[in-house]
């Protein structure tokens, strides 16, 4: 009998210990990656000048490129900079702007990248996506996932706190996502991609589940490696939908129709996923959502990232417009703002305040 199996894309590595930055460059040897040490690293013009004195002295055949911002003309003029150089890899230092940009610049000259993630805020650090601002707003583009992924504990505590609590929201929603793309599958015969869900969900949960918190390193561990599932999640299916549903479709909303108001995409899809566990009937999921939000501090309503009932309903029925064929429950109960602004009345009266 053959043994059918298949290539999962996932990093050749994935390192999330103390100090991990500091053995870089021994990693990158030992995996092949780089034993010349001949790498474009990106870091931001901000906190990325401190990094790059501490790494600066243990890469030196490293050449740094400063990155401005998190949009697509930015990558593509770190493309530019980068090609024709003979690098073994592009590492990117930083958070999820960074990380994006070099995702997208190292595709575009066909070099390998690697991660460091400075933050946990979202699940991109390690996605086949790179979310840029362009001159329409923000587009997500298909890229390779990172060839090795590194985060160093010792950095991430340092980090803001509400970057890596953003985290949580994003890890949280994939289970909203997960039911997203069930619903998709029963109502309209969309293929569901089973070992996809079951990563992404298995991420999801165990976060939703972990009594830890901030300042607990196990805690940390367990919420990068559920940003890490998320993204290889996203590679195996060969598109977003494990990790994105109503709950993403929401938070592209209000960056769509308030972007200088927006608060940050974990924040907004933890709250949308709640919000859509409601919508969906499930109660009892959409309280234990809430309660794991308020315990690590993420928003359960509109009105705590400063948004009124009546902006969240217009931005509800705005979201199935940010992912043109994309079914969620969303589409499927098509209701009318007013509805939605019923539909939210009934969430905020059902899990407090």
């Amino acid at each position: 009998m053959p043994v059918l199996t298949r290539l999962i894309p996932s990093p050749v590595v994935v390192d999330i210990s103390d100090g991990a930055m500091d053995k870089l460059a021994g990693l990158l040897a030992d995996q092949r990656i780089s034993a010349s040490g001949t790498l474009a690293m990106a870091v931001s013009n901000g906190s990325g000048r401190a990094l790059r004195e501490k790494l600066e002295p243990l890469l030196p055949d490293a050449h740094w490129y400063t990155v401005e911002d998190g949009t697509i003309d930015s990558a593509v003029r770190l493309a530019d900079a980068i090609r024709g150089k003979r690098y073994d890899a592009v590492v990117g230092v930083g958070g999820g702007k960074i990380i994006d940009v070099t995702k997208y610049a190292a595709a575009r000259v066909g070099l390998p990248m690697v991660a460091v993630a400075t933050n946990l805020s979202h699940d991109g650090i390690c996605s086949p996506v790179a979310t840029l601002d362009n001159d329409n707003g923000r587009g997500s583009y298909g890229v390779p996932s990172p060839i090795a992924m590194v985060i160093d504990l010792d950095v991430i505590r340092r980090a803001p706190a509400r970057y890596v609590r953003s985290g949580i929201g994003e890890a949280i929603s994939n289970i909203s996502a997960i039911a997203d793309w069930q619903l998709s599958h029963r109502v309209t015969g969309e293929s569901v991609d089973g070992l996809a869900a079951a990563m992404a969900r298995t991420a999801g949960e165990s976060v939703l589940r972990h009594p830890g918190g901030l300042g607990d390193d196990e805690f940390l561990v367990v919420l990068a490696e559920a940003l890490v599932l998320g993204g290889i999640a996203m590679s195996i299916s060969g598109d977003s939908r494990p990790s994105s549903g109503a709950c993403h479709e929401i938070s592209h909303a209000f960056d769509l129709l308030y972007p200088a108001r927006r608060a940050l995409h974990g924040e907004q899809c933890g709250l949308g996923a709640a919000f859509a566990m409601h919508l969906r009937g499930a109660r009892d999921d959409a309280g234990l959502f809430a309660e794991v939000l308020r315990r690590h501090g993420l928003p359960v309503l509109p009105e705590e990232i400063g948004f009124t009932p009546d902006e969240f309903a217009a931005t509800v029925a705005y979201a199935p417009q940010t992912r043109p064929g994309r079914f969620t429950i969303l589409e499927h109960l098509d209701l009318s703002t007013d509805q939605i602004r019923d539909a939210y009345a009934d969430y905020a009266k059902t899990i407090g305040s």
